[in-house]
């Protein structure tokens, strides 16, 4: 098939020519929408009121216990939630359970495919063996949208090797609280930043234009969710309108002028109005003011959410503006995609939901299907599913790691290591732990600690492939027996979490992690300590008990990145986005007081 086969050449390219294409073209195009397509009116027309619901009903993989439900209900999307995997999670698997769901969409009687969405967040971090970019938070770091669009088009590339073409990414968040479990989904604090990225990043994963060789982008959530009181998740974002519109609305109008397809409305609310339910912010301003002629989905069960009747719920989110709703219940669950079908037509007999607003629904998603080519390529090229997590596309994630690290201390020149080190003492679990140095939203949901997916690097691995023949390495989660070590290696930081459990009151180095830099110094050698962190944290003795301190945020599966620096291949570049906290009146960007350990834009070099 053309389209995918356009994906494969590009993979097999070099990192210098993919960065060169990428840089040559703007990172801003104009969306090619037409609302007036020939083809979306003529199936339209030809549709049943039951069709058309069907369209708008996104149903997750393991509530569908029967696969012919697609083509019963004539559902217009399947997605596979964070834990929502096939039995051996391998590619090919993902490819044929793609297929499977693919081909009940095609026994229809009008044919209309299925778009299948997955949570492709830093990169294809579903399925086993793809690779793993650093978060979001190490990428604004970074700062280069050059470098977003590359990470995001090997992540095209391997969404779309696994027969799916939809992934809920770039999530643009404004993040203004580190204390909010989300935080290493966004870009940083700054609106300008978040657009440039956010941008990049849709361009990446659709293309100069949303075309059949895109995988569709999902910017997220709108919007507000990063300044949530006390960075609560699915909390309450309380400002006046013009401080929203300068913080939060940026980063859409950016997606939306690169062509985002797609938009996933907020769980959170704005001065106590759910997102899911405000009709002002998700018609009137983000449709008709910022134009944006794709289609929105909601978060998992989010409607729910409105009130206890679900019914009610249905009709306040497609009144609303939502255009399509995620199910995550089958049935003989509360909530589940038949009650939604059947409310809905009930609703729209009754005239609480006018038909009008389920054509514009439907004509939304529509207009992306035919524009994506997925009525004439509804299946994947198995070259793409070969090329998941090739070297060619690790050296793109490898990239990333280099130029996202933030070093924030280096007394008396301890970085770069000389590669002839005669003996070099590693601690800390999470040095040679690819769980920890990937963080949430790796192959489980909340993530996990251990071998979570073959093929990466985690960094004492990437030690050893870097340092010379007669260099000694010892290792220790512990710092127990150190001996005489010419430098010591400490890898500290935060265990694994996602969304909800990752929320924090007090983000602060732990106590064990204190200890175990103490012993570390008092061995007498230079200690360079990395932190695996999704966001900022108080460090307390560490900065002390560390010569040289690496922010390395949660790096992904290329640990080589990580070598590259410290032995001086490469330099660092990274710089902090915002204040690094002292204490924790610099924990939320909207009230700070004091001053900081570090200000934004810190970040030395070699």
């Amino acid at each position: 098939m053309k389209c995918q086969h356009f994906f494969y050449k590009f993979s097999t390219a070099s990192l210098f020519s993919l960065l060169t294409v990428l840089a040559g073209a703007s990172l801003v195009h104009a969306q090619n929408f037409s609302q007036n397509d020939p083809r979306v009116d003529a199936l339209l027309g030809q549709m049943t009121l039951d069709e058309k619901i069907g369209q708008m009903v996104q149903v997750d993989s393991s509530a569908l216990k029967d696969k012919t439900d697609v083509q019963k209900y004539f559902l217009g999307s399947v997605l596979s939630g964070g834990n929502s995997d096939p039995a051996d999670n391998r590619p090919e698997t993902w490819l044929k359970l793609a297929t499977d769901f693919e081909a009940q969409a095609l026994q229809t009687r009008l044919k209309i495919p299925l778009i299948y969405g997955i949570d492709a967040v830093h990169g294809h971090n579903n399925v086993l063996g793809a690779v793993i970019f650093p978060h979001h938070v190490g990428l604004g770091a970074a700062g280069n949208p050059q470098l977003v669009a590359a990470a995001e088009h090997i992540t095209a590339l391997e969404v779309a090797g696994t027969g799916i073409r939809w992934a809920f990414a770039p999530c643009i968040a404004v993040s203004q609280d580190i204390r909010w479990g989300r935080s290493y989904e966004s870009f940083g604090p700054d609106p300008e930043l978040v657009s440039t990225l956010g941008a990049a990043a849709v361009r990446g994963l659709q293309g100069d234009t949303l075309n059949a060789s895109s995988v569709l982008a999902c910017a997220k959530h709108f919007a507000g969710d990063g300044g949530t009181l006390n960075g609560k998740d699915q909390g309450n974002t309380v400002c006046d309108e013009a401080t929203f519109r300068k913080l939060y609305l940026p980063p859409y109008q950016a997606a939306i002028k690169a062509g985002a397809g797609s938009i996933m409305v907020s769980y959170s609310s704005w001065n106590g109005v759910k997102m899911h339910g405000n009709k002002t912010l998700l018609t009137d301003v983000l449709k008709t003011e910022l134009g944006f002629q794709g289609f929105l989905v909601s978060d998992w069960a989010a409607i729910d959410q409105l009130s206890p009747n679900y019914k009610h719920d249905v009709a306040a989110s497609i009144n609303a503006g939502l255009d399509m709703i995620m199910i995550p219940y089958g049935p003989g669950e509360n909530n589940n995609y038949l009650d939604f079908i059947k409310d809905l037509k009930e609703l729209v007999a009754a005239g609480t939901v006018p038909q009008s607003r389920i054509d514009d629904a439907v004509r939304r998603i529509l207009r992306i299907k035919v524009q994506m080519g997925l009525f004439e390529n509804p299946y994947t090229d198995p070259a793409l599913t070969a090329a998941i997590g090739s070297p060619e596309h690790r050296q793109v994630a490898r990239e990333c790691v280099q130029q996202s690290l933030v070093l924030l201390k280096n007394e008396n020149h301890t970085l770069p290591l000389a590669k002839s080190i005669k003996h070099l003492a590693v601690i800390g679990q999470a040095a040679d732990d690819i769980g920890i140095q990937c963080g949430g939203w790796t192959i489980d949901w909340q993530g996990k600690v251990g071998d979570a997916t073959p093929g990466g690097t985690t960094l004492l691995a990437a030690l050893r492939k870097t340092v010379g023949a007669d260099t000694q390495i010892t290792f220790s989660t512990n710092a127990d027996n150190l001996g005489t070590p010419d430098a010591v290696i400490v890898v500290v930081g935060e265990q694994p979490y996602a969304e909800f459990k990752g929320d924090r009151t007090d983000v602060r180095l732990s106590p064990e992690d204190q200890a175990l830099l103490k012993k570390a110094h008092a061995a007498g050698a230079p200690v360079v300590t990395l932190l695996y962190s999704g966001r900022p944290m108080i460090l307390d003795g560490a900065l002390k008990n560390s010569d040289a301190f690496i922010a390395a945020w949660l790096p992904g599966t290329e640990g080589q990145g990580l070598a590259d620096v410290l032995f001086g291949d490469v330099k660092p570049a990274g710089k902090l986005t915002r204040v690094w906290p002292k204490d924790a009146g610099q924990y939320s960007m909207q009230h700070l007081t004091g001053q900081p350990l570090f200000p934004a834009g810190y970040g030395l070099t070699y």
